[in-house]
């Protein structure tokens, strides 16, 4: 079985709940990503919550909210799902699909991020190609 830490992209960007969407939305096109897991600490990292750019299509910028003065806190998705470094890929797998969600957060034992696995690490790494199509196509079914 292949496991998370080997398909996981490590010590992923991150922000903290008090930055502004602002800051989180240059980071995301800074590094190219369309996800910013939130943590409580810059050092302890705890996972608290993570902010898409899809919360802020859709939490700010339809909403009409200043992206200066709008923090993190307002639009990200708190308690995101997250998996363990441990845990089997296929297991990451079904919890993109049940949940319809493209990233998810890899913690260790005590909540501390130390990765996040994204539908293109799926994609790009796995070399199962019938097996990662259905996944994506599922992830990608409307709710």
């Amino acid at each position: 079985m292949i496991k998370c830490r080997e398909v996981m992209t490590q010590d992923p960007v991150c922000c903290l709940a008090s930055d502004r969407v602002a800051t989180v939305a240059e980071l995301m096109r800074a590094h190219d990503i369309g996800a910013v897991p939130v943590v409580n600490d810059p050092t302890m990292k705890q996972l608290i919550g993570i902010v898409t750019d899809r919360d802020l299509a859709l939490r700010v910028v339809s909403q009409g909210r200043d992206i200066e003065t709008t923090t993190v806190a307002h639009v990200m998705t708190p308690n995101p799902w997250a998996s363990s470094a441990s845990d089997d890929v296929e297991d990451v797998l079904r919890i993109m699909a049940q949940h319809q969600v493209r990233r998810v957060p890899i913690t260790v034992e005590d909540g501390q991020l130390v990765g996040i696995i994204a539908q293109a690490d799926v994609a790009t790494r796995l070399h199962n190609p019938p097996t990662t199509a259905a996944v994506i196509a599922e992830i990608s079914q409307p709710a």
